[in-house]
């Protein structure tokens, strides 16, 4: 078992299969990108698959596949099927940006993938053009569907929420819940290497929470896994759910 000096169990895992991405977001990283480790030093397929068995077997029940984006690894599919197979291992989830998902989502499905997270940062094209520097709204929405429709559970939508960029759009991403089986995860803007972070655009989690309130009434806490990252919350007469994450507000270590 993996115990930490707090006295936690940690069975959930996270991989980063690759510092490449087909977008340039303004809070991630530089418009001419950033330097990329060798090709040679990458965790190849075989790695990834030792590293995971080793886990696993130390009580690892949860994988996460995250990047840079992690669909543009040609082998994300075979990366997928072996682990998918290490007994023990009984949720194996993937962090990607849906641009290029949505061809691949049956095969990966197929392969083993059990739940997503697609990052969605404004419902408005011409917004996430400018955020992302490249174009792609359509195609990313087209995944999250994909995903509701394949049967994904569940299927995330994180959402970093920055003053002046798109607080004004926050209910409007609560709206999808009403219809659709997914969990709105409203992330709090953090610094990262690479991005211009200004606090004036952090929007707290206590105002995110009063304008869902205020139009939503009914939202209520629902009961939070020990191991959660977020704070989960239910709507009455909604098929999904909604979620804060308050890396900066309250976090952990607070």
């Amino acid at each position: 078992m993996l115990v930490d000096s707090f006295g936690r169990l940690h069975t959930y895992l996270r991989i980063s299969l690759t510092e490449r991405c087909n977008l340039r977001c303004q809070y991630c990283m530089p418009a001419e990108g950033v330097e990329l480790t060798p090709s040679p030093q990458i965790l190849t397929n075989t790695e990834i698959l030792r590293l995971a068995n080793l886990f696993v077997s130390s009580g690892v029940t949860k994988i996460r596949l995250t990047g840079g984006e992690p669909t543009v690894r040609k082998d994300i599919a075979d990366i997928c099927l072996e682990l998918s197979n290490l007994k023990g291992l009984k949720t194996l989830s993937m962090t990607t940006n849906g641009i290029a998902l949505t061809r691949k989502l049956p095969r990966l499905k197929d392969c083993g993938l059990t739940s997503l997270n697609i990052s969605l940062d404004t419902l408005v094209p011409a917004k996430f053009e400018f955020m992302t520097r490249r174009k792609g709204h359509e195609k990313v929405m087209n995944s999250i569907n994909a995903a509701i429709d394949l049967g994904f559970n569940p299927v995330k939508v994180n959402c970093v929420v920055m003053r002046g960029f798109n607080d004004d759009e926050i209910c409007d991403f609560v709206e999808l819940t009403r219809e659709k089986a997914i969990d709105i995860r409203f992330i709090e803007f953090m610094p990262f290497d690479g991005n211009v972070w200004n606090v004036k655009k952090l929007v707290p989690y206590s105002e995110m929470l009063d304008t869902v309130m205020k139009q939503f009434p009914s939202l209520k806490r629902v009961q939070d896994h020990p191991t959660d990252t977020a704070k989960n919350f239910t709507i009455d007469g909604h098929e999904g759910r909604v979620s804060f994450i308050t890396s900066m507000t309250e976090h952990f270590c607070a």
